[in-house]
């Protein structure tokens, strides 16, 4: 009898015999949880990258489904489709809409697509933000449909939703099937909640209007009867904070106000989705969000995924946790965070001049916006001890606020003229007060700002206490090289 055959019989016979005691067959083992590497770019089963950004994610079946964008550039390649049964390994399905899907997509932005389900008409509907690819003066949205999930889309064409400009958006399905798009409006300052006609293919209504509050990236979800709205405030590609707001009537409201969730930057990332993971132990809430290339002088295309476990420490309010690895088991609905070595945590440093050996100082530890950075002799003061907020962890982008003040380094009023002060103002991620730490001469760092490209130095290679710290062509000089401690 051969191995194979000896195997068979044995449990053949132990399946008898079990039987024949009256026990119970043992259950299969459970599968393991897979690990999902946190803050990458994602590799999907074909060994390509998956560009699925600013997308969306519905599930069919056992099959998870993420859409998102693919770019040539800044310009709108396609929209991609890929699937995965494990939220952790994705196969590319199909690029579902193309620039040469229709004439007016060539060339375009299509930005934020979202696929979902119309029980009704039984068809897969995709909406997205549309623009031009000249400029952001469209502001519409685009809408295409399919009979299948991961099929050719049929594009039906572009428009603004009952005339309101519409940028950043998402859709969202409710428990009684009735659709909603929820987009940011009038040049992102409000945020238009509408309900979709019956085919999901057009705009019924607009229910609610977030007036003025200047939030963008919407991304919905229920739970236990609470509705919540994630939101990030608008500053380009730049992360900021991330917010939200809650109501037990969607989308009508009341709603609370907003609330933090996550740290600053929330780890670097932008919110474009919430996906919901229930399987035998329950349900997780999945935060989906982009870390956008041009935060750190790349493209969309190099933009990475920071997807991170919801925790609620009471019904109405939520909390976001930097975790390095996540273990996922969506069979059994469970996302559990692993702490790693990066944290996303800001961290004390100082910033010692390489020429003059003195620190950069916030002149009597003031706390008015504008107060000029100035070299002084270092000593262990609070006004000479910073934090640097790195964009996402690991990053040497990032913005630097005092801890005596709390007030962030800002080239003012966003000069990008040599010899340009720099001061503190109120942070709020600008452009002007992010800064690359770039590697210089004997361990030492040049301090670029990301909105001129020009290089923190001590005015005029002074030695003195109370120099001014300016702006200025980079030349890798002894003036503009520092010793950063912390690091």
């Amino acid at each position: 009898m051969s191995a194979k055959k000896r195997l068979g019989a044995l449990a053949a016979a132990t399946a008898l015999a079990t039987a024949a005691l009256g026990l119970a067959a043992p259950a299969p083992a459970a599968a393991a949880p897979v690990a999902f590497d946190n803050g990458q770019t994602i590799t999907d089963t074909s060994g390509n990258l998956m560009h699925a950004h600013g997308g969306g994610m519905l599930k069919v079946g056992g099959t998870y489904y993420l859409v998102g964008e693919q770019r040539d550039g800044y310009l709108f390649d396609q929209v991609s489709m890929y699937s995965s049964t494990d939220l952790v390994n994705w196969t590319f399905r199909n690029d579902i809409l193309s620039a040469e899907s229709d004439p007016e997509l060539s060339p375009a932005n299509i930005e934020r697509p979202k696929v979902i389900y119309n029980a009704r008409t039984g068809k897969y509907v995709l909406w997205a933000h549309k623009e031009n690819g000249v400029d952001y003066g469209d502001a519409e949205v685009a809408v295409a449909v399919s009979d299948t999930v991961a099929g050719d889309y049929d594009y039906r064409g572009s428009f603004r939703p009952l005339g309101y400009d519409s940028r950043d958006m998402t859709l969202f399905v409710d428990t009684d099937g009735e659709a909603y798009l929820i987009s940011a409006a009038d040049v992102n300052y409000d945020l238009n909640v509408y309900r979709l006609t019956d085919d999901y293919l057009g705009i019924e209504e607009l229910v609610h209007v977030f007036d003025g509050y200047h939030r963008e990236a919407p991304a919905v979800f229920q739970r236990n009867g609470v509705y919540f709205l994630v939101t990030s405030g608008a500053t380009g590609w730049n992360a900021n904070q991330t917010q939200y707001a809650t109501t037990t009537n969607f989308p009508e409201g009341a709603w609370s106000g907003w609330s933090n969730a996550g740290n600053a930057t929330t780890f670097g990332s932008q919110p474009t989705f919430v996906t919901t993971v229930t399987g035998t132990a329950g349900t997780s809430y999945l935060y989906m969000g982009d870390r956008w290339g041009p935060q750190w002088g790349g493209k969309p295309m190099d933009s990475e995924y920071v997807w991170l476990p919801i925790a609620f420490p009471s019904n109405t309010s939520m909390s976001l946790t930097w975790y390095s690895t996540l273990n996922i088991d969506a069979a059994a609905g469970t996302v559990q965070g692993v702490v790693g070595t990066e944290d996303g945590s800001p961290y004390a440093t100082k910033f010692v001049n390489a020429n003059s050996g003195r620190c950069i100082d916030v002149p009597g530890g003031s706390g008015t916006d504008g107060t000029l950075l100035i070299q002084y002799g270092c000593w262990n003061g609070a006004p000479q001890a910073f934090t640097f907020d790195p964009v996402y962890p690991g990053s040497k982008v990032g913005a630097i606020a005092n801890t005596a003040t709390g007030k962030c380094w800002d080239v003012l009023d966003q000069s990008t003229a040599p010899g340009a002060a720099v001061g503190q103002w109120g942070c709020w991620a600008g452009g002007n007060q992010r800064f690359a730490l770039r590697a210089a001469a004997n361990g030492n760092h040049l301090i670029v700002a990301q909105h001129s490209g020009l290089c923190l130095e001590v005015a005029g290679s002074s030695t003195a206490n109370s120099a001014a710290i300016v702006q200025n062509t980079c030349t890798g000089a002894a003036n503009q090289q520092w010793d950063v401690t912390g690091l």
